[in-house]
């Protein structure tokens, strides 16, 4: 750690010159007379010390993103002005420089150093310094402010810092077909687009790049298993903070549809109503979408929290809400809508109080888990603005429950944070010196990511769990803390229904941790939704034990859905099922039916969701798995866990999708599964498909099935080519085959644009599919092939050819054989996916064309990138190419899920399972056979598709930096942090 080895030994160099500020030790009662639920053990405990009023030194990170890497050199196509001097490194640079070194965020830093010298030069009394460092435990660099001054200076300094510097620095991008763009048969970009981006820009402070297709493959798949040709669409990257990228990404969004034809308008109405319009899940403003056909763009929710703002760049407008459409009557008809669904809104309204220390620190770190609390219950929750010491947060929704959600899992988030004090109970004549104190303050933030404030009588610690830890942990080794008696107290915020859950019967449970430990536990300050944990300490390593052991007592729980018509299965006749897996796996187990969570008649989302609660201490926490699985073994397969897969699908194909929503609601009936599109702003490919593990497959085929997709193969033009395709026998008899057999339309095209390299004319196979039936393109592409070859026709491929995968581990031993009946295999690819071609070439091509435009913005060279590619060819080994739109989920099929399965036999590719695999599907086979784990080799004929588990719901602790993925906090098996 940085200069903590000369820290330890400050006492031994204490002068009495250095402690002029030291204060007398204030008196502190011997019983507190505060009204608590109090299990006391030993001596009482010292009350806290009063909030001084003289100087304090604070301390605190500014989270400046300093791992944020600028994009590749040799993919920039355009960058706005100076974008590239500030996002990448110079030329001279050696190749291992880190990423924080880069001359924007050596700017950034700068900047605050300059801003923190101002306010030290100011007639007011405080000082404030810069510290960077870069910790072993850290990726990157740490970059610390230490304030010093009276208390309220100090609050108003950091307030003033946080708002005028650009924290959490990230890059946006929005992905745009080529052709809008630039003119790909001159092969330069259009000036109007550069134009654009440029004010864009220096509008909203931002630096943007336009970029190439990604020279790396996508996967996808049910199971993400499956590899895709690269994404052909260029990319937009918006470097900023959240505010001005978010305003660029829409600003850009906006031009892609004005180059698409679509008109722009606009609405304003209170941005309070903006999440309560959109409904749960943005259900209502899709389907005003769906009707009118337009695009509806809101600004950033919680806009109103965070007042930075670059240099001689704009704002958005919070209350405005831009509307893209094709004609001005879908746009008035949106309008009128949107009007309508405002004037029926009814609003609950409820505040609550939270520390302002845990606001800022939701803010900072918390935000996305904030904005999927409004999304699912509809509600818009107001913050006050960073560092502003408030502490008043208020939700509206449009019904009482969902505000009710909302602030429990708010006031969940809150009890994320700890807030600790170290206390010297008597007065120290060795001092510190102020220089000694930033130094110190700046190790312990920088090495814990915690706030820290020292007053000469105690250290004040607030931050996440695992950061106060670690800052007490550091504290801890400074020999100044432990020289005179000290007390340590942490406090935790918990929901108050689990108070008897962590105290036990007659506080039975807290008593032995006090017994053990040798701690004090205190419960106090009931609130209506939250109640606090103070554990209290004469020493660090007790405090250690008794902190732990109380962790290790926390609930650790998980939630999920279980149709409600299986509870009384589950339960049993007087409940005797599930207290025989309650006493089991020492969890317990709690159901919610439809009456309990508000009454039926509601939306279908409230069918779907976590209704059935398993709850142990965090050191039980590995049987709550085992509690789920044995409950869900008495669900019937169509019905089992619920998960979540995503699908990729072209953004702009969504609105064409969405004014189908009657036909996806019934395939959401008929398979049971939500679907879930994107909100508009977040410009994402990305569809989530939500329900039964079984059924979730089968709905994202229906749905696949609802995409139309396309590749094209070019080909040499050539006499007998053209006579075979205008012959009778391949248009009545090929083409229609062609259909009916594989699912795939064939057509015959001729495009004057696409040449060879010697100028010779060409001829389009055009093949037209849906995305469910894309793993069809291959055995389609193949049965040409062999038609070709029948009719002695041998095509040249200019384009889209496909590479033959390698189809098992014997045709590279054929060579070895000298046999007429044996034909040498052609050449294997390197991959064993069915769509992916051989990368390693045709990356390196790119990178090489790619490599005269590493001067961004000039587009001299860019009429030979586009030339090359557009007339490259491939070799006859490499016959056909797959397309850019190919379907990666698409490609297994549901009814070769058994014999695609990755686990499956390899040496029973038949697909069909063994006989020793037939009978019960959900009882557990066997682990052992032969002295061999079956856990550990594929499965023989395993007929269960592989899924991604969802994220199980934390009702009670919220899962916190020590917690597992499964939404619960794990056991406390390491050391002490």
């Amino acid at each position: 750690m940085n200069k903590l080895s000369s820290m330890r030994h400050w006492p031994e160099r204490m002068s009495p010159a250095n402690f002029s500020m030291s204060r007398s030790n204030v008196g502190m009662p011997a019983v507190l007379n505060a009204r608590r639920d109090i299990a006391t053990q030993g001596p009482p405990p010292i009350a806290a010390p009063p909030v001084p009023d003289g100087p304090i030194h604070y301390s605190f990170n500014v989270p400046f993103a300093s791992d944020l890497a600028g994009p590749n050199t040799e993919d920039i196509l355009h960058a706005t002005t100076d974008a590239v001097l500030r996002w990448t490194h110079p030329e001279e640079a050696p190749d291992d420089v880190p990423v924080y070194e880069l001359p924007v965020h050596a700017m950034n830093l700068a900047q605050l150093r300059q801003l923190c010298r101002e306010i030290t030069s100011n007639t007011m009394p405080i000082e404030a310094h810069v510290l960077s460092t870069t910790p072993k435990n850290v990726n990157g660099q740490v970059t610390t402010v230490c304030l010093s001054g009276a208390p309220e200076l100090v609050q108003q300094t950091r307030e003033t810092i946080l708002n005028n510097t650009p924290l959490s620095l990230r890059c946006t991008t929005v992905v745009v077909d080529g052709h809008l763009v630039a003119n790909l048969s001159e092969g330069v970009l259009k000036k109007s687009v550069t134009d654009f981006l440029d004010e864009t820009s220096a509008f909203c402070g931002v630096d943007i790049f336009l970029l190439g297709p990604k020279l790396t493959p996508l996967t996808g798949g049910l199971n993400g298993d499956v590899d895709l040709p690269r994404d052909q669409r260029w990319r937009v990257a918006i470097y900023g903070d959240y505010l001005s990228s978010e305003h660029a990404k829409t600003r850009v969004l906006i031009h892609i549809d004005q180059l698409l034809g679509r008109i722009v308008d606009a609405t304003i109405f209170e941005p309070s109503m903006h999440q309560l319009l959109c409904g749960r899940n943005r259900k209502n403003i899709k389907l005003i979408e769906s009707v009118t056909n337009t695009a509806i763009y809101f600004p950033p929710p919680f806009s109103a929290c965070y007042r930075y703002c670059p240099p001689n760049a704009q704002r958005r407008d919070p209350s405005k809400v831009l509307i893209t459409g094709e004609t001005p009557q879908a746009i008035e008809q949106a309008k009128f809508r949107i009007h309508e669904l405002l004037t029926r809104t009814r609003l609950f309204v409820k505040d609550v109080t939270i520390s302002p220390p845990k606001i800022d620190s939701i803010l900072l770190s918390r935000m996305d888990k904030v904005r999927k609390i409004t999304e699912a219950n509809g509600a818009f929750i107001i913050f006050p603005s960073l560092g502003s010491r408030k502490g008043l947060v208020r939700v509206q929704a449009v019904e009482n429950l969902h505000v009710e959600r909302s602030l429990r899992e708010i006031m969940s988030l809150a009890g994320q944070f700890y807030t600790a004090s170290w206390i010297f109970l008597q007065p120290d004549p060795r001092q510190p010196s102020n220089q000694d104190i930033q130094a110190m303050l700046g190790d312990i933030c920088a090495n814990s990511d915690a706030e820290v404030s020292f007053d000469r009588q105690s250290f004040t610690i607030t931050g996440s769990d695992e950061s106060v830890k670690a800052a007490l942990m550091v504290i801890s080794q400074i020999k100044f803390a432990t020289h005179t008696p000290y007390q340590i107290r942490v406090r935790i915020e918990l929901a108050n229904e689990h108070k008897e859950f962590v105290s036990g019967k007659k506080n039975g449970k807290i008593n032995k941790i006090m017994g053990n430990s040798n701690v004090q536990i205190m419960f106090d300050n009931f609130g209506e939704y939250n109640f606090n944990i103070e554990v209290i300490a004469q020493a660090y390593d007790s405090l250690k034990q008794g902190l732990g052991l109380v962790e290790q007592e926390m609930p650790a729980s998980i939630s999920f859905h279980v149709p409600d018509q299986y509870h009384k299965r589950i339960i049993g006749i007087g409940g005797q099922h599930i207290q025989r897996i309650m006493k089991k796996h020492s969890v317990f187990v709690k159901f919610s039916n439809a009456m309990d969570r508000g009454g039926m008649g509601r939306e279908d989302d409230d069918s779907r969701v976590d209704n059935v609660i398993c709850r142990t201490p965090a050191r039980n926490a590995q049987n709550l798995e085992l509690v789920k699985s044995e409950i869900l073994e008495m669900v019937d397969r169509a019905d089992s866990e619920f998960t979540s897969q995503v699908v990729s699908v072209d953004r702009l194909y969504h609105r064409q999708l969405l004014t189908r929503l009657p036909e996806i609601e019934e395939l959401e009936r008929t398979w049971n599964c939500k679907i879930v599109f994107p909100s508009t702003e977040q410009a994402s490919d990305e569809v989530t498909v939500t329900g039964p593990q079984w059924l979730v497959p089968k709905c994202i085929d229906e749905f696949l099935g609802m995409v139309p997709d396309k590749h094209e193969v070019v080909l040499e033009r050539a006499s007998p080519l053209i006579k075979y395709l205008e012959s009778p026998d391949f248009v009545q008899t090929i083409v229609p085959k062609l259909k009916t057999q594989y699912e795939v339309e064939l057509t015959v095209l001729e495009n004057s644009e696409e040449r060879t390299e010697d100028g010779s004319p060409t001829v389009t196979l055009l093949w037209t599919f849906t995305r469910n039936n894309a793993g069809g393109l291959r055995d389609a592409m193949d049965f040409l092939q062999t038609q070709f070859a029948t009719a002695g026709v041998e095509p040249v491929i200019i384009k889209g050819a496909i590479p033959r995968p390698k189809s098992d581990t014997f045709e590279e031993s054929l060579p070895f054989f000298n046999s007429k009946l044996l034909q040498n295999a052609p050449a294997p690819v390197t991959t064993d996916s069915p769509t992916r071609p051989t990368f390693g070439e045709e990356v390196a091509r790119e990178r090489s064309i790619l490599a005269c435009l590493r001067k961004p913005g000039s587009m001299s060279s860019i009429s030979s990138f586009l030339d090359r590619r557009k007339n490259s060819s491939q070799s006859a080994a490499n016959f056909f190419k797959g397309s850019s739109n190919v379907s990666k989920s698409s490609l297994i099929s549901i009814e070769s899920t058994r014999s695609f399965n990755a686990d499956r036999n390899p040496w029973n590719d038949s697909g069909v399972n063994l006989p020793d695999d037939e009978g019960n599907p959900w009882a557990p086979p066997s682990t052992y056979v032969n002295g061999v784990d079956k856990l550990t080799v594929p499965q023989p004929g395993d007929a269960t598709p592989r899924h991604h588990p969802r994220q199980s719901a934390d009702s009670g602790r919220p899962s916190t930096s020590h917690s597992t993925n499964s939404g619960y906090p794990g056991p406390l098996a390491g050391p002490f942090r």
